[in-house]
């Protein structure tokens, strides 16, 4: 069979409404990840515990959102879309209400755990009913269109939770999430329809799961581009990771004021991927992510250099790293719709894999801002090493593969 062709594809264009949706369910993951960012030195300071420890609970949220995916993908191969994603938000809502109690940062980190497998079964459904449903370049715009919902949430969400630190303490947090876990379960069960219908469900059992994963992993240029993704990912995870300790310690911002800068640098990313519609009118995905990779890599050394040398301070890093999201941006949509088209004949796992290699490599490089001090500069050479290896791996497979 040939892989771009999907036995589940139904050729049509996406409604307003059905973006918002899927764009909606998405979200939580975001959402799950980011409202508690402006919370974290309290975090550290209330349960006595150092700053990298601390973050290390958003590498715990990473790793569910990992693991979750590669359990949810390919049981909705087998059930059909729905029953797996509700299943899912029911444990984020469970592990959500749980982490108000949690004790000591251990708990709190294994409680994250849970809320991101919980948020990973939206994840994954998600990009599944995307492949569901459309084909070629309309996957990669869809994306684009998501990517605008999804730009919301980083936007919305550490200004909500700088909001609720004003009334509340860092618990009150996870009651929110608790509800946006309700509303999100509300959207899935009555504003999204099971787009796997019963005939082409795959069969279940574990050999079958195997089978495909192994199908996946032996597909070199499927791979490639999952790791592109997923290095794109993980850079904006060492951003998340390491925004609110680096403009908080370093620059001085107070709770309220970092959650506002950092939502700015969603615009980057938003704007990107809004533009992005609009190039694949004239350029392929495989052009934009190639350009996409080589900006931001040449905008990372920028960010580099005007950290280490502390050019307009405060300004002017936040200037240069803004215009390194903004590349970002552009391989966020691409990479990942140009994978998925590979194997339409098995979405949900495909999906699973890609997120799960994009949230696995995000929790492993997340603590590494931490490791190398929390500092401007740290931050920006993680970044700036997360995209040069996806730019290295495109560049050495594409006279082999077509990538």
């Amino acid at each position: 069979m040939d892989p771009a062709a999907s036995p589940t594809t139904v050729e049509r264009k996406p409604s307003i409404g059905k973006i918002l949706a899927l764009g909606s369910m998405t979200a939580l993951g975001p959402f799950t990840i980011d409202m508690y960012l402006p919370a974290l030195p309290d975090i550290a300071d209330d349960l006595g515990t150092s700053s990298s420890t601390v973050q290390l609970t958003i590498t715990g949220t990473l790793i569910g959102l990992a693991l979750g995916q590669l359990l949810v993908g390919p049981l909705s191969d087998t059930l059909g879309r729905k029953k797996p994603l509700l299943a899912g938000i029911g444990v984020h809502i469970v592990a959500s209400l749980l982490a108000v109690f949690a004790p000591t940062i251990a708990v709190l980190g294994i409680l994250r755990v849970f809320q991101g497998m919980g948020a990973a079964a939206a994840a994954v459904v998600t990009m599944a009913i995307v492949r569901d449903l459309y084909s070629g370049n309309t996957v990669a715009v869809v994306m684009s269109r998501l990517m605008l919902v999804l730009g919301v949430a980083p936007i919305l969400a550490p200004s909500i939770g700088g909001a609720l630190l004003v009334a509340l303490d860092w618990r009150g947090i996870f009651v929110v999430l608790a509800l946006i876990g309700v509303g999100t379960a509300m959207i899935g069960a009555f504003g999204i329809p099971e787009t796997l219908p019963r005939e082409k469900r795959r069969a279940s059992g574990v050999r079958s799961v195997l089978q495909m994963y192994g199908s996946l992993l032996r597909d070199r240029t499927f791979m490639v581009l999952t790791l592109v993704s997923s290095v794109g990912m993980a850079s904006l995870f060492a951003y998340v990771s390491g925004a609110s300790f680096v403009y908080q310690d370093q620059y001085g911002l107070n709770q309220q004021e970092f959650a506002l800068l950092f939502s700015a640098g969603a615009i980057a990313l938003i704007g990107a991927s809004q533009v992005n519609v609009r190039l694949l009118d004239r350029w392929t995905p495989q052009q934009i992510t190639r350009s996409a990779l080589v900006t931001a890599v040449a905008s990372g050394v920028l960010v580099i250099v005007v950290a280490a040398l502390d050019l307009g301070g405060l300004i002017g890093f936040v200037i240069a790293l803004w215009v390194m999201l903004g590349a970002v941006g552009f391989v966020l949509p691409n990479a990942p719709a140009l994978a998925l088209s590979r194997h339409g004949e098995a979405a949900g796992t495909a999906a699973a894999m890609l997120g799960a290699f994009q949230f696995g490599v995000g929790a492993a490089i997340a603590p590494a801002v931490g490791l190398l001090g929390n500092t401007s500069t740290a931050l920006a050479v993680t970044m700036t090493a997360c995209v040069s290896v996806g730019l290295i791996a495109l560049v050495a497979t594409s006279r082999t593969a077509q990538v």
